[in-house]
């Protein structure tokens, strides 16, 4: 059975109005438990559980160092192509928006992998748009290839792949793969993705699932805050989780839900999350899923990023570019947001240290396979 089996019978609606009406009650019983249901996670995502963050966060932070130690790994992407064939509403990759378009020669990548190793990273996220013409498998398994004498972890977040293309990239080297659903909200998943490979939904759902199957050391999955209710987005994402760390055991999974930032097109969010709320669902995530790894990107400000080291959080970029070749010839015409957070790995790690807590910039290698 897929992800998409157990959930093509659920309403958004219903989803919904269960998440509204939710008792304090509801809410209490939930932070007494040490493991927890979707009922459970839908409380604690609720308004009715507003009153309890300050405990919510106690736990949280209780949980993230006895699974995690008071430890942050620093992470950072690399672009290797903004080409895409999509045609989301939102995104500044869009293939309708008329910004300047470049994929990275082999010359150019080892430029970048230059600069971001002078920064003291030893990890590498790279990402491309979705145009497996101009950027497709053979290109990132070689991009891979290229990386993999100079990182000792490599990650990847591009097009969703067969399960076959997924154990090409692991042979290659990678280790991680990171895919978002964007917005679980099927009935409205055509609105934001009208055309292109991502128009289909229930292909980039069970794209974890092919990920996982191909022994791909850790899946990472995520929403996108602004698109569709943000309740009720966190409920389909934590079943999603459920299912995943059910069916797949032995993966690591990671989650981002990253709120949209200003990008080419001029997009505005349908909804909006608060920095409180934003707290809430993570914190809903840590008490549902101890063991899951927590991302926050340079997305967010300086000040929030700072709060959530302590509480939460495992991982957090610094430096980053959003555009490819970036790093060596910086060009914000082919950003595909706009940056919040623009400190660097140097300062990002003084905070960090700052706060009690050790940093890393690596928490893989090679020689553990």
């Amino acid at each position: 059975m897929e992800f998409y089996d157990t959930i093509k019978n659920t309403a958004w609606e219903e989803v919904t109005e269960s998440v509204y009406a939710k008792t304090e009650a509801d809410v209490r019983r939930a932070l007494s438990k040490e493991s927890l249901n979707i009922e459970d996670f839908k409380a604690l995502i609720s308004p009715a559980a507003e009153k309890h963050l300050e405990q919510m966060a106690l736990l949280s932070r209780q949980y993230t160092q006895q699974r995690f130690g008071k430890v942050i790994l620093l992470y950072i992407p690399l672009y290797l192509s903004n080409e895409c064939s999509n045609h989301c509403i939102y995104c500044g990759f869009n293939h309708n928006n008329d910004i300047a378009r470049k994929t990275l020669t082999d010359e150019e990548i080892l430029e970048e992998i230059k600069v971001i190793k002078s920064m003291g990273y030893d990890n590498v996220l790279l990402l491309t748009g979705e145009c497996p013409s101009v950027a497709g498998t053979d290109y990132i398994e070689h991009a891979i290839r290229l990386c993999r004498d100079h990182f000792a972890a490599i990650n990847l977040e591009v097009f969703p792949m067969k399960t076959e293309e997924y154990r090409r990239m692991a042979d290659a080297g990678c280790n991680s793969v990171y895919i978002y659903q964007e917005t679980y909200n099927e009935k409205r998943y055509k609105f934001y993705h009208p055309k292109g490979m991502k128009s289909h939904y229930d292909w980039r759902l069970g794209t974890p699932e092919r990920i996982a199957q191909a022994g791909i050391h850790r899946v990472g999955m995520g929403a996108l805050i602004g698109l569709e209710e943000w309740r009720t987005e966190m409920t389909f994402l934590a079943m999603h989780l459920k299912f995943m760390t059910k069916h797949y055991w032995q993966t690591k999974y990671s989650l981002s839900f990253p709120r949209m930032r200003p990008a080419a097109g001029g997009y505005q969010p349908n909804h909006l999350m608060s920095e409180k709320q934003f707290a809430q669902a993570l914190w809903a995530f840590r008490l549902f899923d101890h063991d899951v790894e927590i991302s926050m990107s340079t997305r967010e400000t300086r000040n929030m990023r700072d709060h959530f080291i302590t509480l939460g959080v495992t991982s957090v970029s610094a430096g980053s570019r959003t555009d490819p070749g970036g790093y060596t010839h910086p060009d914000k015409e082919l950003e595909q947001f706009h940056i919040n957070d623009d400190r660097d790995p140097k300062t990002m790690e003084a905070m960090i240290r700052k706060q009690g807590y050790d940093v890393i910039y690596k928490d893989w290698d090679r020689s553990l396979l």
